[in-house]
């Protein structure tokens, strides 16, 4: 016989803070270009990038999410034993397990927190905010703390023309909370997996394999509509919007999905690919803090957040920025 336990009393839920970590060291093209069959001027051209961050031996995908968590709940507020859910997103874990949400948890002291990864490549963020917001609202967790991390430089070739400037490493978090009003927008998602064979890493191969021009073509023509999807969910317009956070792909594909959308010249557009590359489930939340902190963005202001990748798999919603 099951026991029916009444559901908790949810809660509208919202982001409550957030935080980054960028590796110290900059890559520059030129340096790029060293081992690699192409030249800076390219590279601009081709995706906006100019420069890129690697993390060092020391800075692991926990350390890096360990630090840019204790950003993120400084600014929330909330303490490390508040935490009651740890999602973490990454595409560049070698291990298979235990699960670096587990020890990014213990890093931070949430003693107990659930802890998950997630895996939804580039995608893997928004994932994690939809999911944060869905716990929140159930009453199934007070404050989940979502991160994004990466060290996409132990995964991509360095001689692939395709791939080896594209990707940098990093770190973003979030924490979802309770709140009088709501401050995440309902989830627009789904997956393509007629074209997965467009973004793979296979176990016979240690390295990311992207068809680029394709992923380029479908990004272009399909996430638009997820966008204005999620704007509709939110019921909201462009012209309600402070800042447009795509996923930093490439500088080419943001700039054609937001002149797709329209979006009037009061929307800020994040160009965080421009100098730290694309950092994959970790680059929406690292653009997100550097529009708050550089004071692009005031807080309170809405954001379209976008993610897209391997699958492929993506996920878009509204968020009220802290």
């Amino acid at each position: 016989m099951l026991i029916m336990v009444p559901p908790a009393v949810g809660s509208e839920a919202a982001v409550l803070g957030i935080g980054a970590h960028r590796p110290a060291r900059v890559v520059t093209n030129d340096e790029v270009c060293e081992v690699l069959d192409s030249s800076d001027d390219w590279i601009v051209r081709r995706s906006g990038i100019r420069t890129r961050r690697r993390a060092s031996a020391g800075e692991t995908l926990a350390v890096m999410a360990q630090a840019a968590g204790e950003k993120a709940l400084a600014a929330a507020g909330v303490t490390p034993a508040e935490v009651d859910l740890v999602l973490l997103a990454t595409m560049s874990r070698l291990e298979e397990g235990p699960p670096v949400a587990v020890d990014v948890a213990r890093r931070l002291g949430a003693y107990g927190a659930a802890a998950t990864d997630l895996s939804a490549a580039c995608a893997g963020f928004t994932h994690g905010i939809a999911l944060a917001r869905s716990a929140v609202a159930s009453g199934q967790a007070r404050h989940v703390l979502v991160v994004g991390t990466e060290r996409m430089s132990d995964i991509v070739d360095p001689r692939d023309r395709g791939t080896a400037f594209l990707f940098g490493d990093g770190a973003g978090a979030m924490v979802v909370g309770p709140s009088a009003e709501p401050g995440i927008g309902p989830v627009s998602w789904g997956s393509d997996g007629a074209v997965a064979e467009l973004i793979v890493r296979r176990g016979e191969d240690p390295f990311l394999r992207m068809r680029g021009q394709e992923v380029f073509r479908w990004a272009v023509t399909h996430m638009p509509g997820v966008a204005q999807d999620a704007l509709d969910r939110a019921g909201v317009g462009v012209q309600d919007l402070a800042a447009f956070v795509p996923h930093q792909a490439n500088l080419r594909i943001v700039e054609r999905i937001a002149t797709r959308l329209r979006l009037p010249d009061s929307v800020v557009v994040a160009g965080d690919i421009m100098d730290m590359g694309n950092t994959s489930a970790a680059s929406i939340p690292l653009a997100a803090e550097r529009l708050l902190a550089s004071g692009q963005v005031a807080a309170g202001g809405l954001a379209l957040f976008v993610g897209f990748g391997a699958g492929l798999a993506h996920a878009a919603q509204v968020v009220q920025l802290p």
